[in-house]
């Protein structure tokens, strides 16, 4: 029984390896998410990468309600306090080191980045 032919890999042939990498941006400000995901895309456009996004997630909301009162007595009253986090996703298809040009910004203080790499699928 014959092994199967060897499929031949990117370094191989020469080509640079392709990735799919996600890019995902996390904050409590909209305003600061909104433009470091326009300066992103601005640059993945410029250098003619393929670009995903971005994709708004579901805004989380974490609310947390305590009472005014530090004893305990008089009015039942509450304060109510809210967080609100935005998220979005960008989805780059390009070799690994373009993804160090393109996200060598600067990046606004309170903007969480998370970059994952994966292998692109044909």
């Amino acid at each position: 029984m014959a092994a199967p032919p060897m499929k031949q890999k990117a370094a191989d042939v020469g080509e640079v390896a392709i990735h799919r990498i996600r890019i995902t941006l996390t904050s409590r400000k909209v305003e600061a998410v909104e433009r470091v995901c326009a300066e992103l895309k601005n640059r993945a456009i410029s250098k003619n990468l393929k670009v995903s996004g971005p994709v708004r997630m579901p805004t989380k909301v974490l609310r947390l309600m305590t009472r005014k009162a530090p004893n305990g007595e008089g009015t039942n009253t509450y304060d109510r306090f809210q967080m609100r986090i935005h998220k979005r996703l960008i989805d780059l298809y390009s070799p690994a080191d373009e993804v160090r040009q393109i996200t060598n910004i600067s990046i606004e203080p309170g903007v969480d980045v998370e970059v994952t790499i994966a292998d692109q699928q044909e």
